[in-house]
């Protein structure tokens, strides 16, 4: 069992609900590869949901999401399995999932599927799923393939790798960066003031 740090636990507490979201990359003999995804909530009790009784420990949800990308991250067919729901229609959308074909998952991805899948167009659990496929498919492909980049990705120099710059420890000017990929390193930029952000740019929403 893992060792859970002190500060995230508290003195009494028991467990209730667990939700885990597990995602699988497979390589597929034809040459693309399929991201299976599958969302699961179970109760620690006996719990009733629309007059149907659902002991402790059978999934409340079971949703599952298939993916099937080639190595641009274009997806190519996508499919959704109800294994588990607490209304018998939650799975009558007529696999709403495949409006993911022809999407980039690098490329306005994230609100492609809101307008495609969002509110009542797809189901929430499935749609939350898909948030998750990017990151996914670039861990899984790395080291297997090649990912083929936007053209904007492609324009860097000399093909920096694809994961700098896109997170906290991978910034540019980070220490991490320096040990690891000195080529692409630059210079430290001075921090903001402790406890204080750039302010976002946002719209003015006064009336």
């Amino acid at each position: 069992m893992r060792d859970i740090p002190a500060a995230v636990t508290s003195p009494s507490r028991r467990l209730v609900h667990r939700r885990s979201i597990s995602i699988e990359c497979y390589a597929r003999d034809d040459g693309l590869w399929d991201l299976q995804a599958e969302l699961r909530d179970v109760k620690t009790r006996d719990i009733t949901l629309s007059e149907r009784n659902r002991p402790a420990g059978i999934p409340v949800h079971d949703m599952l999401l298939v993916v099937t990308i080639d190595s641009a991250l274009n997806i190519v067919d996508a499919r959704s399995h109800t294994l588990f729901s607490p209304y018998a229609t939650c799975g009558d959308h007529e696999d709403a999932y495949k409006k993911l074909k022809g999407l980039n998952l690098l490329r306005g991805f994230r609100a492609a599927v809101r307008e495609r899948l969002g509110g009542v167009l797809g189901c929430t659990h499935l749609t939350e799923l898909t948030q998750v496929l990017p990151t996914t498919a670039i861990q899984g492909l790395a080291g297997l393939a090649t990912i083929a980049l936007p053209v904007a990705e492609a324009e860097r120099p000399e093909q920096m790798p694809f994961q700098l710059n896109r997170c906290h420890a991978l910034r540019l000017d980070d220490p991490a960066v320096a040990e690891f990929y000195p080529r692409w390193a630059q210079p430290h930029t001075l921090p903001s003031p402790a406890g204080t952000m750039p302010s976002p740019q946002v719209e003015d929403e006064t009336p």
